[in-house]
């Protein structure tokens, strides 16, 4: 995945968890408008979630974060 999508996701995942706390979950559409207008990238987001690394539809945002960032989940 890009930088830019990778920032947004760390950005939604901060977001998030701001608004509700540590255990909240969120699934890969979290990180696009409710427009698909980049079906790409989309693409690109849910086979990292889904192909890669199996997650379940709703993951916890820490877990999210560290992924991305490469480290361990708090």
């Amino acid at each position: 995945m890009n930088k830019e999508i990778k920032e947004k996701i760390i950005q939604v995942c901060d977001d998030k968890i701001a608004k509700k706390g540590t255990n909240v979950g969120l699934s890969f559409y979290a990180f696009f408008k409710n427009k698909n207008d980049n079906p790409v990238l989309l693409m690109e987001v849910a086979k990292w979630w889904i192909e890669t690394h199996q997650l379940d539809h709703f993951e916890k945002a820490l877990k999210i974060k560290a992924m991305i960032e490469n480290k361990s989940p708090s």
